[in-house]
C-alpha cells in the first residue's frame, strides 16, 4: 500500500482523517504530531493516532526550532499583520510544510496530508510550503474531498470506527483551539457574530482584564541582537521564557485581539487571537529600538515589518522575498541589545525604562548644547523653512 503522512493535531477532524485514508483511500498512515508548546500529552497524542488505525506515529518536539527558525525571524521584523495578529498560527504552518516532507522522504510516502478547511487560510499555507520544498509530493485535503458536510456527520463516523473522540479544551464551550508558544487562535460559533463579546469562558491564556490584580507585577527582558536571553534577571533557553513569559503576562490579562480580519483571498473574518508572550516582547523590543535606531532606520522598519507580516501570513514564508527581509532585519537588529523594565497592569504591557550601551539617547537637554549653539540653531532654521517660504511665495503672501 501507499503511504500517506497526515499533520495529526489529535482533533475531531484529524481523528477522522486517519480512518478515512484508510478506507476510502487505501493507505497506510503515518501519523505526525509535533510539539511547538501547545502543552499537550504528545506521547498520548501518537497512541490516539495508532489506535485510530495508523502504521505508525512520529512524534517530534520541535519548541527550539520553532523559536529560532520561525518566531525569531518574525520577533526581529516585529512582523504583523493588519496590526494585531502576532501570527502564531502562520508562523508554524511552514515548519509543519517542512517536517511533512522530511518525513515523508524519510518514510518513502508518495502524499502527504492536512486537516485544514477549504474555507481557511491555512491551507494555502500548507500546500504552498510543501509545494516549495518537495513539488512532486501529492497533498490530499480530506475535508475538502469527504462526504461529511458537518462536525455531526464527522463525530457518527468516528464512533462507527470506535475512535477516541477528542475532550473540549475549555469549561464545556465547543470551540477550535490552535495553540503553540507563540501564542492561540480561537474559533467557535459563538465568535461568528461580530455584535456579541467573545465568551469570556472561550479565553485559555489569560484572565479578563477586569478580573486581574489589581497590583501591577513588573518585569525585565534583556535583548540581544534583537532577542531576549534573560526574564527578571534570568538566563534561560527561548522556549522556557517565552512559557514563564506567557503565565506572567496571561494572569495581567495582556495579548487579547479580537479583529475583523482581510483573509488571504480578501473576505473579512472575525478571529480572536491570545498572545500573551509575544505581545509583551514587541512592546518591550519596540521601546528598546525606539532608543538605539535611528529616525530613518525606525521608519523603514516600519514598513517592512507590514511586508513581512504579509508575507508570513500569505504562505510565502519559502520565498525569496522573506529571505531578503530576513537579511536586513538581521543587520537591523545588530544594535538591538539592552533591558528593558515593564510593568504588567489590566491587560497592558507598558514600557517604564530602558538602558542600552548602543543607545543613541544622551540624557538631559545639556547634552546638545555644545553642538547646538545659537548661531547653528539660526542657520539650521532658516535653511529648514526654506521650501515653505517658497511655497508662500508662489500663493501671494507676503
Amino acid at each position: 500500500m501507499a503511504k500517506c503522512v497526515l499533520a495529526f493535531s489529535g482533533g475531531l477532524d484529524t481523528l477522522v482523517a486517519i480512518a478515512w485514508l484508510k478506507e476510502r483511500r487505501n493507505f497506510d498512515v503515518v501519523a505526525l504530531a509535533v510539539n511547538l508548546g501547545q502543552g499537550e500529552d504528545l506521547e498520548e497524542l501518537g497512541e490516539i493516532a495508532l489506535r485510530a488505525g495508523a502504521i505508525s506515529a512520529r512524534v517530534e518536539d520541535l519548541r527550539d526550532i520553532f523559536f529560532k527558525d520561525y518566531v525569531a525571524n518574525a520577533l526581529r521584523a516585529l512582523a504583523h499583520y493588519e496590526q494585531n495578529y502576532l501570527l502564531a498560527s502562520a508562523l508554524s504552518r511552514p515548519l509543519i510544510a517542512r517536517e511533512l516532507v522530511r518525513v515523508a522522504q524519510e518514510e518513502g510516502a508518495t502524499h502527504v496530508a492536512h486537516g485544514c478547511s477549504g474555507k481557511g487560510n491555512d491551507q494555502i499555507r500548507f500546500e504552498a510550503g510543501i509545494a516549495a520544498l518537495a513539488p512532486n509530493l501529492k497533498i490530499i485535503a480530506p475535508l475538502r474531498e469527504w462526504e461529511y458536510k458537518n462536525r455531526e456527520e464527522r463525530i457518527k463516523y468516528a464512533q462507527s470506527k470506535r475512535l477516541a473522540m477528542p475532550k473540549p479544551k475549555s469549561g464545556g464551550i465547543r470551540c477550535g483551539y490552535d495553540l503553540n508558544l507563540w501564542g492561540q487562535s480561537i474559533e467557535c460559533g459563538a465568535l461568528d457574530d461580530a455584535g456579541i463579546a467573545p465568551p469570556e469562558e472561550s479565553y485559555t491564556m489569560s484572565v479578563s482584564p477586569l478580573k486581574a490584580p489589581n497590583e501591577p507585577a513588573e518585569v525585565e527582558l534583556e535583548f540581544q541582537e534583537g532577542l531576549p536571553i534573560t526574564l527578571n534577571g534570568t538566563k534561560m533557553n527561548s522556549a522556557d521564557l517565552i512559557e514563564q513569559l506567557n503565565s506572567l503576562a496571561g494572569a495581567h490579562g495582556i495579548g487579547r485581539a479580537d479583529i475583523i480580519e482581510d483573509r488571504l483571498i480578501g473576505f473579512k473574518s472575525r478571529e480572536i487571537y491570545e498572545s500573551p508572550a509575544a505581545t509583551t516582547l514587541y512592546a518591550a523590543k519596540r521601546g528598546l529600538e525606539q532608543m538605539v535606531l535611528s529616525r530613518e532606520s525606525l521608519q523603514v522598519r516600519d514598513g517592512l515589518a507590514v511586508a513581512y507580516g504579509r508575507c508570513v501570513y500569505n504562505g510565502q514564508w519559502y520565498s525569496e522575498l522573506r529571505e531578503s527581509l530576513d537579511s536586513f532585519f538581521l543587520r537591523l537588529n545588530q544594535a538591538v541589545s539592552g533591558k528593558v523594565k515593564l510593568r504588567l497592569y489590566k491587560g497592558q504591557a507598558t514600557v517604564v525604562s530602558r538602558t542600552s550601551d548602543c543607545s543613541l539617547y544622551q540624557t538631559g537637554t545639556s547634552a546638545y548644547r555644545d553642538q547646538l549653539d545659537s548661531e547653528a540653531a539660526e542657520g539650521f532654521i532658516r535653511i529648514w523653512s526654506m521650501p515653505l517660504a517658497a511655497e508662500a511665495k508662489r500663493k501671494g503672501k507676503k
